[in-house]
């Protein structure tokens, strides 16, 4: 290499080297090369964190106005519908206990962030959507435990639907539709606090009637619009009424139930004075209420529950001719 030649090289930005000779001068250049290469790898990671922490910040700043201390007491949210791919997918995966209600608890926080009904079980499909409740659980750690706890004492403790199956007699089935909200007029116009789960053979005192959930019994007794009645409490404060019993099994208000335990049979007893029956239909009414800020005893929509639990039925030997 020329002097002139040396010259024009370092003239390029970057090139402070001394003239020697060419073969000195090109081993300069090859190390300036990894040079470059290794500060175009740093400023590249340098820009990824700074892309992580703006998204992180985005999210962060996001607009989560709707996240507050009531939202379990919000018409979305006791009306709690659940997906039949959902359903399907927790019994598949046999999510139960705390694991379920936590589900439940994301699976809320998805639908409010995307404004839609979840569908697809697998809330790491959307990564962003996975990364804002996390978020939210950090930010808000006190809104999202108080819905997880109000979802704990729906979903936590029930383990049985509360009709078993019958190993003798296979036309003593039952049915039931989503009838939250169901207008009612016996004593004046109201709304249905629960779900009726209505036997097919219409006939007092056979189908067996079991708890969802552990528990004490809280309640027993004749009410105007329930009939007989039970309400147990669950363990994690959950309320759980069964209604319109035909007749009740040994027990006694403060007494422990564990979960499938028999509690009386199905009946069609209420709408009057203490022993009126033949109003309606042979029916179950069941109920669920949760405690919350303004309210003792707040109705939520048990038709998901019993979804869910349909595929948890202990069965028994009734109904038989």
């Amino acid at each position: 290499m020329t002097e002139t030649q040396w010259k024009k090289w370092n003239k390029i930005p970057g090139f402070r080297i001394e003239y020697k000779d060419a073969c000195e001068v090109l081993v300069y250049v090859e190390k300036r090369k990894k040079i470059d290469l290794v500060a175009s790898i740093v400023s590249l990671s340098i820009l990824g964190i700074l892309i992580t922490f703006s998204e992180k910040a985005l999210l962060e700043n996001a607009a989560y106005s709707w996240v507050n201390d009531e939202l379990n007491e919000e018409e979305a949210f006791r009306t709690t519908e659940v997906s039949d791919e959902s359903t399907t997918y927790m019994i598949q995966n046999e999510i139960r206990g705390e694991e379920l209600a936590e589900f439940i608890t994301e699976s809320y926080f998805y639908e409010k962030i995307n404004h839609e009904k979840i569908t697809e079980p697998d809330l790491m499909k959307n990564i962003e959507t996975q990364k804002s409740i996390e978020i939210i659980k950090e930010k808000f750690k006190k809104e999202y435990e108080i819905l997880l706890e109000s979802n704990k004492a729906i979903w936590e403790d029930v383990k049985y639907f509360p009709v078993p199956e019958s190993s003798s007699k296979k036309d003593a089935t039952v049915s039931y539709e989503n009838s939250w909200k169901f207008e009612r007029t016996f004593g004046g116009k109201r709304y249905h606090e629960g779900c009726d789960i209505m036997a097919d053979i219409n006939k007092r005192g056979i189908y067996p009637v079991v708890s969802m959930c552990d528990g004490i019994v809280e309640k027993k007794g004749w009410l105007p619009k329930g009939g007989y009645r039970l309400g147990i409490r669950g363990k994690n404060g959950g309320y759980f009424y069964y209604a319109h019993l035909e007749s009740y099994a040994d027990l006694e208000e403060g007494d422990e139930v564990k979960a499938g335990q028999f509690l009386g049979f199905m009946g069609d007893s209420g709408y009057g004075e203490e022993g009126t029956i033949g109003k309606f239909d042979v029916h179950l009414h069941v109920g669920i209420y949760i405690k919350t800020k303004h309210q003792e005893e707040l109705s939520v929509n048990p038709y998901p529950v019993l979804k869910y639990l349909e595929n948890y039925k202990i069965i028994m030997d009734f109904g038989r001719d």
